[in-house]
């Protein structure tokens, strides 16, 4: 889980991680044998070179050349030479030093089998290279070029830029590879929320051009499907109206006010959803929204029915801002559904608080028995 949560989650920040690991472990294994080989060995030979010059000091030192020792180290081979007399390298303060280049120093110097001491704490300054000759002792500051190679460390540090270098085009074209992908995901919201979409247009690599292909063909199926379920609902709803025409010419005939005028009212309001229906195939119609009396609206749903069994607790007035008819709708076959399982419905809407939220429910009191509906069906049969 840990894990997880370290990976970026967006394909392109896993793509920079894909392709920058592998830079880093090769900068990593590339330093670390650079280290163990090339400085190993460029730290050896300067060592050793540098020894072999201090050797002839010694050398030379020994055959009382002193003056001629002082000015060779000086002129050509970059080191300070001092002469204490009468001194002792016990008494100078050695601290051990790591590294290959004091391991190198320490192997050269043991060559020339005399008592030494080296302090590389400064090298800015120089190496101090104590030599015991005899009674005296010999210091010895070596410049720091002779000992140190910056050309290694150079080296190191091309190649760490390199590495920057590397991600930040790898960064560069990995973000326009994605970019594609991106208008994928906006196109695809777009038409998700039944919004005209444009068709895309193949960029990118192979694959992802491929998926913007299968994208562009599934959405022209679904909107070929759309079209054809819209037409197909516009016949229905064209052919429904003329079987309601001939229901309002024989309501002339019925004798019962009451019970014409009930049926009156559902054909009308049959007739407006056939012409909503109409509305929505011929163009892109929307309802709007509008601000109504919900409360009021529930009240004539329920008198529509005339049903004792359904029993109401409502708020005289809560003003509702939205699509009347849509809600009309749905309330109709909520309660259309509670009455067909239930011998008793309660509908209840109650005002919460000031904010305007709500408390509406249709609960079913009474469940009818499982047999109900066998028997009335034959009762339907015996009439």
């Amino acid at each position: 889980m840990k894990f997880k949560k370290i990976i970026p989650s967006s394909l392109l920040g896993r793509s920079l991680i894909i392709v920058f690991i592998p830079i880093i472990t090769l900068v990593t294994l590339t330093t670390f044998i650079f280290y163990q080989t090339s400085w190993n060995i460029i730290s050896k030979r300067l060592t050793q070179s540098v020894v072999a010059d201090i050797n002839a000091i010694v050398k030379l030192i020994d055959q009382d050349l002193q003056l001629t020792a002082i000015k060779l180290a000086k002129e050509d081979f970059k080191m300070k030479v001092e002469l204490k007399e009468n001194a002792n390298i016990n008494d100078i303060v050695f601290y051990e030093q790591r590294g290959i280049l004091s391991k190198r120093l320490k192997q050269a110097l043991s060559e020339i089998n005399i008592p030494f001491s080296y302090d590389l704490t400064d090298l800015d300054k120089g190496a101090i290279i104590s030599l015991q000759i005899n009674t005296d002792l010999l210091q010895i500051t070596v410049d720091k070029d002779r000992l140190y190679s910056e050309s290694a460390f150079v080296f190191l540090i091309w190649m760490f830029f390199a590495s920057l270098i590397l991600l930040f085009l790898a960064y560069f074209f990995m973000k326009g590879q994605m970019r594609p992908l991106k208008r994928l995901a906006i196109i695809a919201e777009t038409f998700g929320r039944g919004l005209d979409a444009p068709e895309l247009k193949g960029s990118g690599s192979l694959e992802i051009r491929q998926t913007t292909n299968a994208f562009n063909l599934m959405q022209n199926r679904i909107k070929r499907f759309l079209k054809q379920r819209t037409e197909m609902l516009a016949g229905v709803s064209h052919d429904l109206r003329t079987p309601l025409t001939r229901m309002k010419l024989q309501m002339a005939f019925i004798n019962d006010k009451d019970l014409a005028k009930k049926l009156s009212e559902d054909i009308d309001e049959m007739e407006k959803m056939l012409n909503e229906y109409l509305q929505f195939t011929s163009s892109s119609y929307i309802e709007k929204d509008e601000m109504f009396n919900l409360s009021e609206l529930i009240q004539n749903i329920i008198e529509k029915y005339n049903n004792k069994n359904i029993s109401q607790d409502l708020v005289p007035r809560i003003y509702f801002n939205g699509r009347k008819n849509l809600v009309s709708r749905s309330l109709n076959n909520l309660i259309d559904n509670a009455l067909r399982y239930a011998n008793k419905v309660e509908v209840k809407l109650i005002k919460i608080d000031d904010l305007g939220r709500l408390d509406f429910s249709i609960k079913a009191l009474k469940e009818k028995p499982e047999n109900s509906n066998s028997n009335r069906d034959k009762k339907y049969q015996k009439n």
